[in-house]
């Protein structure tokens, strides 16, 4: 009796031994549904510490079915999808939708002479500061960025001075930016303020009349240098406007405009601040293809040498030259009915102007008369035709 027992007992496992695999698997999967599940509560931003299985069991249930969660956008991801994210608060670098609203500002880049005219503006005002308050002053050009009118206008710093100027030969205005500290800092070394000490700083009051006098004298310098530095490449006067404290009177474009800032730093020794030129695109128009120049005096391939040489060579080319006498309109039939022997009365008397003709453009008109044996035309009139 042993025998049959021995071997039904040795079938019992090996009959179903599908059954057990199957409910491991199951349970594998559940529990890999369950951490699935409480993986994407955490995403979500649920209870962490929440311990409580009927929870679990419902995410896993809607895991289990397919159904899909709304997941929640935080603050932080707001902002840095709009574009407003803390990281990028100096504006030096866009992201999310600002970027795409300010994708269309052309960059200065693709005017590759600025850096040229503004690297010569650097050096020209640290020789004239220097001489203009008899102390170390360095200018540092921090950098140059594309914005928009509107958006630099709400982005000055205030208190602060706004000078406005006038591009004579563009016959347009750009912006002059002179922060506090550096208003302080000026007004301190031309009255002979101590060295070493900061300049005092009285917020909340309007500027003097001494203040903007002295800024207005550095703008002044400021401006002769930046039109000696633009002279290389276009001679143009920058003359002084008006000065204003408000940046809504300091309104020179479209706020949608865009416009160039470059950001400079002056030093004087332990005191200093930031000066901000703004030149709208409007106001560079005048002279854009001499600022898509990559080096001063590119001419895009063409050659002098042999410009001088094709234009000497022209003006010894021999060319043919039609007397006209006369021109008639006919019908194809009556060309095609002409004969030996036919006549065409041409409108024409022996003091009517004919027409000298190189192809098809007339070149001058004259008389025609006898010269010795030879018929010749006396120029009477020479033709100037205009461009198209």
């Amino acid at each position: 009796m042993t025998a049959p027992t021995d071997e039904h007992a040795e079938d019992a496992p090996t009959a179903e031994p599908e059954a057990p695999a199957e409910n491991a698997e199951g349970g594998q999967a559940d529990d890999d549904q369950d951490d699935l599940a409480a993986e994407w509560e955490a995403m979500v931003g649920g209870d962490d510490g929440d311990d409580d299985g009927d929870d679990d069991g419902g995410d896993a249930a809607a895991a289990g079915t397919g159904r899909e969660s709304t997941r929640v956008l935080n603050q932080d991801e707001i902002d840095s999808l709009l574009g407003f994210d803390d990281e990028h608060e100096d504006g030096s670098e866009k992201s999310g939708i600002q970027a795409i609203l300010n994708s269309a500002l052309v960059s200065y880049e693709r005017l590759p002479m600025l850096e040229v005219v503004f690297d010569r503006l650097v050096r020209l005002m640290s020789t004239s500061l220097r001489n203009f308050t008899s102390d170390n002053v360095e200018v540092s050009l921090d950098n140059i960025a594309s914005i928009r009118f509107g958006d630099y206008l709400n982005s000055i710093p205030l208190p602060a001075m706004l000078s406005v100027f006038k591009a004579e030969e563009w016959d347009n205005y750009g912006l002059i930016t002179v922060d506090s500290s550096l208003i302080y800092s000026i007004v301190d070394v031309l009255l002979g303020g101590r060295r070493g000490t900061a300049a005092m700083r009285i917020e909340g009051r309007p500027y003097t009349t001494i203040e903007r006098s002295l800024v207005e004298r550095m703008i002044a310098v400021m401006l002769d240098d930046l039109s000696a530095a633009f002279e290389p490449l276009s001679p143009v006067t920058f003359r002084f406007e008006r000065l204003e404290t408000n940046p809504r009177f300091a309104t020179i474009s479209r706020p949608s405009n865009a416009a160039i800032v470059i950001r400079l730093r002056i030093d004087m020794d332990d005191r200093g601040g930031r000066l901000e030129l703004l030149l709208p695109y409007a106001t560079l128009e005048p002279v854009r293809e001499l600022l898509l120049q990559m080096f001063l005096g590119e001419k895009f391939g063409r050659d002098s040498i042999w410009e001088t040489h094709l234009a000497e060579e022209l003006w010894l080319t021999d060319i043919e030259l039609n007397a006209v006498l006369d021109e008639q309109f006919m019908r194809l039939g009556d060309v095609f009915a002409l004969k030996v022997g036919s006549r065409i009365m041409l409108n024409a008397t022996p003091e009517s102007l004919v027409d000298l003709r190189c192809g098809d453009v007339t070149m001058c008109t004259g008389r025609m008369g006898r010269r010795g044996s030879n018929i010749a035309v006396r120029v009477e009139e020479r033709i100037m035709k205009q461009g198209p």
